[in-house]
């Protein structure tokens, strides 16, 4: 599953959390996007900019986050489990 900024832009206008397994986020841009809760199971999220953004309870379980930008990111309530890190390391 692909999508252009302007589908996702309208996908984090809604008011329930996020469900896109598998998803091809490669590059977004969701900088400060309210992603609580957000299932992102093997969500492909390389490059991608979720600088600031809030990730309260979601799922980034075996999501590659390779290259993504994580700055001001709190992952402590946060299924990593098995997903590639921005260094490229993977989470145990």
């Amino acid at each position: 599953m692909e999508f252009t900024q302007e589908e996702l832009d309208e996908l984090l206008d809604r008011p329930t959390p996020l469900n896109l397994p598998y998803a091809n986020l490669t590059g977004a841009d969701l900088q400060g996007a309210d992603l609580r809760n957000a299932n992102l199971f093997k969500a492909n999220l390389e490059g991608a900019n979720l600088s600031e953004a809030n990730l309260k309870g979601a799922s980034l379980y075996k999501a590659n986050l390779l290259s993504a930008n994580l700055e001001g990111v709190d992952l402590t309530s946060v299924n990593v489990k098995g997903a590639i890190m921005p260094d490229g390391m993977k989470h145990a």
